[in-house]
């Protein structure tokens, strides 16, 4: 019933386990800005993280996604943040210049463009109210709170203007670049940040086709020393405006936690879109951010954010996520509509039948006020199809099912089960109107027989009898309803009752006892942990394995724990003698080799039905140049470390890899894939294994350096000092020397700086 069950104590261990095997794969990711975009759009993200230097590119799975890598930010030290600022006043100087030879250069070089609002135009002009100072939208005459009268503003050179401009030099266009480009690091710079784990940045551009399919991608950078781990990656079907990104948050210190928050100029407090529309943005702390929109009467809008689901877990708070809450008012702003969760999903999600013509203000926020660069949310508002619940919610594989939807504008929608050649196991389905697909529900098919529940069977005296092995699907038709079926069960044979309704998107929250004829319990279950369903925290489902004492009838009970009922509380009971198997997890969800080396995995069983042999572990399409002996769970043991070595001396681009399972139960063979994973923390204790898409191998050089991409004029004998006596031995100043000549080849120095500098240090050198 607790929604922050973890890990049990085993699995902690293992985890402790795992990180020494793969404490070398540091490359990490904390949040990615947007974390998503349109069909046919091209667009910048940012995304923060450490251990990203010699970042080379980025992924995100599936087809039809692109990613080009534009540039990196890494933290400068105090000395190289002094040094950069100095480079920047002298720029500043009117009468420093910067040579031909620089100018050139300078040309050739692309450095990122900024990323945020200022792409999305009018969205974020206002009116602001000179009496009270309310941001009040482009058209309005009197302000909304204090009724002041309000005078349009005047209206902006267009960019474009600039082109009449006369053009600058080289020389000039060369120092007005540099300029930019190190405001832009200062303007990124926190010396004191909340999260360091986030402060490297990278940036890309990320073009999605057209024909994508949209729904949940994962992005990850590849840089020269590693992968990253996943993070999830949204492409959407509807229009899209973006926040301005935020800065690096400070550490808040306590008592005076107001000194942290953010100063934004108030039109950055709400943003003008028009629906159907996704809003992308990020929550310091103490913020709300305003949607303001216009809508006609009898639109059937579907408000849905994504927060928690981009970020699924954080380590350092609690709850363990960004919990947000949605709000809507109408233009007098009465509050229309409140959501902070859809059913068990922390996400808000708001149905919203639209009254009459007007405009509609739409605020989101985190719960308790909270705040960080990772508090990403995308909030769609579209008259979109929503499903919010299936029946039933599986069926048996190579057979024809029909689903039952209910949500909201899916009168016309159509949805189709998974592909007659579909395996077993749980798979996504969506509706679609034929011009927008809904969200996705998971639909699970299995191998056993199947049957539907069937009324009255409230009471023993009225159960459904079923044969073993069964899968019943069924649903709580009222408030308090039980379900009962009857079976026939032999001295010293062992049954097993499992539901699968919450990690299927169910509300259904089971609890299941099995009875004798005269109404003994023989077993009960309200909860079970399920180790591989690492996005829930919400453990509701029940399973049981109970030995029979004698022939005769018995009676599975099964109902909600909470006596919650309707068309959305369904379940799958699944009533059979054990049937052995196993799932497998792989973490970290990478593999990173360094030169002719070796890397560790740790691979971790989730053994079920009392299934206690020993799994085989392969891989099964390693590439040319990668070997690896394999590894085997032995008997009971649910934990073991799984090599790869190379002779290759490194990759220029990871391969994606799959590690099988094997094992034996009588006659019959078990292959399961194993599922790649990474381990998180929620709220400073509880652990989860998230699932990942794909399971990339790189091999790189440790010794790994960039090559340069500037070549030095020569020091010219004017930028030498004279006169100073030297004092320093060449060891101590040699650190000195490469970290100039680094800040050099990230373009944040001109050629006569860098020159000068090295010569200062130069001549202070003992000969």
């Amino acid at each position: 019933m607790s929604r922050f069950n973890g890990l049990p104590i085993l699995g902690l261990a293992i985890f402790v386990a795992s990180a020494s095997l793969a404490g070398a794969q540091s490359q990490y990711i904390g949040f990615v800005y947007p974390a998503g975009g349109q069909q046919g759009s091209t667009f910048p993200i940012r995304l923060g993280g450490q251990g990203l230097a010699f970042a080379s590119d980025a992924v995100v799975s599936g087809e039809g996604v692109s990613c080009r890598l534009v540039d990196y930010y890494r933290v400068l030290d105090n000395q190289e943040m002094g040094l950069v600022n100095q480079q920047l006043n002298e720029l500043r100087r009117k009468e420093t210049t910067v040579d031909d030879a620089m100018a050139a250069k300078m040309a050739l070089f692309e450095f990122p463009a900024p990323i945020g609002p200022d792409t999305g135009p009018d969205a974020l002009q206002a009116i602001i109210c000179p009496i009270c100072g309310t941001a009040n939208p482009l058209d309005a005459t009197l302000c909304s709170k204090c009724n002041a009268k309000l005078e349009k503003p005047k209206d902006q050179p267009k960019k474009d203007a600039a082109k009449n401009e006369p053009p600058k030099s080289e020389k000039e266009a060369a120092k007005q670049k540099m300029i930019d480009r190190l405001q832009r690091r200062f303007a990124e710079d926190e010396r004191n940040p909340a999260v360091r784990s986030q402060t490297e940045l990278v940036f890309v551009e990320i073009t999605v086709s057209p024909d994508a399919k949209p729904g949940r991608r994962e992005i990850r950078v590849i840089t020269k020393r590693g992968v990253s781990n996943p993070l999830p990656f949204y492409v959407g079907q509807v229009p899209e405006v973006a926040r301005k990104p935020m800065k690096t948050m400070q550490l808040p210190v306590l008592g005076k936690e107001y000194l942290a928050q953010r100063q934004r100029p108030i039109q950055e407090e709400e943003m003008r879109v028009t629906i159907p529309c996704t809003m992308n943005g990020q929550i310091a702390a103490g913020e709300l951010n305003r949607y303001r929109f216009q809508a006609s009467k009898g639109q059937r809008l579907v408000i849905s954010a994504r927060s928690r689901d981009l970020v699924p877990y954080v380590p350092d708070g609690v709850p363990g996520w960004f919990q947000a809450v949605l709000r809507l008012y109408d233009a007098k702003g009465k509050e229309l509509a409140y959501s902070d969760d859809f059913r068990f999903n922390p996400d808000p999600l708001i149905y919203f039948q639209v009254p009459e013509d007007g405009e509609y203000l739409l605020v989101i926020n985190e719960a308790l006020f909270r705040g960080r660069e990772s508090f990403v949310y995308r909030i769609t508002v579209a008259e979109q199809p929503f499903v919010t619940s299936i029946v039933p919610l599986g069926g048996r594989v190579g057979e024809p099912v029909k689903i039952e939807m209910e949500g909201w504008n899916v009168e016309k929608a159509t949805m189709a089960p998974p592909p007659k050649d579909a395996k077993p196991g749980r798979h996504l389905i969506a509706a679609t109107n034929g011009k927008l697909a809904s969200n996705y529900v998971q639909f699970a098919l299995d191998t056993l027989p199947e049957c539907l529940e069937q009324e009255p069977n409230d009471e023993p005296s009225k159960a459904q009898k079923v044969t073993l092995p069964i899968i019943i699907n069924g649903r709580a038709d009222r408030p308090g309803d039980w379900d009962v079926f009857e079976v026939e069960g032999k001295a010293g044979e062992t049954i097993v009752a499992e539901v699968n309704a919450r990690r299927l998107g169910s509300p259904y929250d089971s609890f299941v006892k099995i009875t004798t004829a005269d109404g003994k319990v023989i077993a009960l279950n309200d909860d079970h942990f399920d180790a591989g369903s690492g996005y829930n925290t919400d453990h509701a489902d029940s399973y049981l394995m109970a030995k029979l004492p004698a022939n005769g009838k018995y009676f599975v009970h099964i109902g909600d724990t909470r006596r919650n009922a309707g068309k959305e509380y369904a379940y799958r009971l699944r009533i059979s003698q054990p049937l052995p198997d196993f799932e497998l997890r792989l973490i970290p969800s990478r593999f990173c080799i360094p030169s002719k080396g070796s890397a560790s995995v740790t691979v971790f069983a989730i053994r079920k039905d009392g299934f206690d042999g020993p799994i085989k572990l392969n891989f099964s399409n390693l590439p040319a140049g990668l070997e690896s002996p394999g590894a085997t769970l032995g008997a009971k043991q649910e934990v073991v470390g799984l090599g790869l070595k190379t002779k290759l001396d490194e990759m220029e681009k990871p391969v994606n890899v799959t590690v099988v399972g094997t094992a034996k139960v009588g006659d019959k063979e078990l292959v399961h894939e194993a599922v790649p994973a990474e381990d998180k923390m929620q709220a400073f204790l509880w652990r989860h294994l998230l699932p990942a898409d794909t399971l990339p191998v790189l091999v790189y050089n440790p010794s790994y350096q960039p090559p340069a991409d500037r070549i030095r004029p020569p020091i010219r004998d004017e930028d030498r000092p004279k006169g100073v006596k030297p004092t320093l031995q060449k060891s101590s100043v040699e650190g000195w020397m490469r970290q100039i000549e680094r800040l050099y080849q990230e373009w944040l120095f001109t050629d006569e700086f860098a020159n000068r500098e090295i010569a200062s240090v130069e001549a202070r050198i003992i000969k």
